[in-house]
């Protein structure tokens, strides 16, 4: 007996394929060297945001990408392929960094951070060079990330009404060291208070030259009077203003905040303040940004 035949499938109706074709469009199929100047006009769009290419909107959207790059002259893709495009590429959604800009120009910045790097350098010896800055401690933690099993979620309980305690560094740009003082309030007295901590530290240095802001609290009434009884001891070198990537001791105010107060579960600011001290003592001493640190060298600490 002769096989089956198989039926041939009939043809939609024209109505029915041309629904179809509107929902689902056939791929676009581009050749290699198209695909590359699309990927190469797509990062340089990446580079600025929306305002900078005549956009009325801050941020970019995959929708707005497509239609940025189809006036550009490319072919138009879809929302899902320019996602895909964007993952290949390494883009991803990041949180903006707010800055406030130096109102000097730049060359006179450049300059004066090239003066304080000498400075640094070629001192002498028995006169340190000291970064200084303040730090603002919170009883309510700050909200970081961490890692999760899938349907997991670190949950952070704030002790409500939040407290404040204020520390007063100075690193030591050639040995790493650390000198910091505690304070309740970010005043002068905080200040005076690390001159005197550092007056005391570097009792042989004829010398002590601190690179800090330009704070009010280094160069107030009280500051300027408590320096002139340390009779010119300390050489005050200020940042360019609103220049916080200059001074070094940010980098361990940052490190403290992701090893100590970044979802920390201390019910109190004493507890709180334990740690802090156990976590700069560590550093000074296993000369590390994360040192190992257990709950027993908290106790010895307290």
């Amino acid at each position: 007996m002769p096989a089956p035949s198989t039926p041939c499938p009939r043809a939609p109706p024209a109505s029915n394929r041309a629904l179809t074709s509107a929902r689902h469009p056939p791929p676009v199929t581009t050749g290699a060297g198209e695909e590359l100047r699309f990927r190469e006009r797509l990062t340089c769009v990446l580079e600025g945001t929306p305002e900078d290419w005549g956009w009325c909107r801050p941020t970019w959207t995959r929708e707005l990408l497509c239609q940025e790059l189809a006036r550009r002259g490319q072919v138009r893709v879809s929302v899902a392929t320019m996602g895909r495009t964007l993952t290949s590429l390494g883009a991803r959604l990041k949180a903006a960094k707010p800055v406030v800009e130096c109102p000097w120009p730049s060359w006179m910045r450049q300059r004066r951070l090239r003066e304080l790097k000498c400075l640094e350098v070629y001192g002498h010896a028995r006169e340190p060079v000291l970064r200084v800055d303040e730090v603002d401690i919170h009883l309510n933690p700050k909200v970081g990330r961490d890692w999760c099993l899938p349907g997991q979620r670190r949950v952070v309980v704030t002790p409500g009404n939040n407290q404040k305690r204020y520390l007063a560094g100075a690193l030591n740009t050639r040995t790493e060291q650390l000198t910091w003082v505690e304070g309740k309030s970010k005043a002068s007295a905080l200040f005076i208070q690390l001159l005197w901590r550092l007056a005391s530290q570097y009792r042989r240095a004829r010398r002590i030259y601190l690179v800090l802001d330009n704070a009010s609290v280094h160069s107030s009434k009280k500051t300027l009077k408590a320096l002139a009884h340390f009779g010119g001891r300390f050489v005050l070198h200020f940042l360019p203003p609103y220049c916080p990537q200059g001074n070094r001791i940010e980098r361990v105010w940052l490190d403290l905040h992701a090893n100590v107060t970044r979802n920390h579960r201390c019910r109190t600011m004493d507890q709180l303040m334990v740690r802090v001290h156990a976590y700069l003592s560590a550093r000074n001493a296993q000369r590390s940004a994360s040192p190992s640190l257990r709950r027993v060298d908290l106790r010895r600490t307290s």
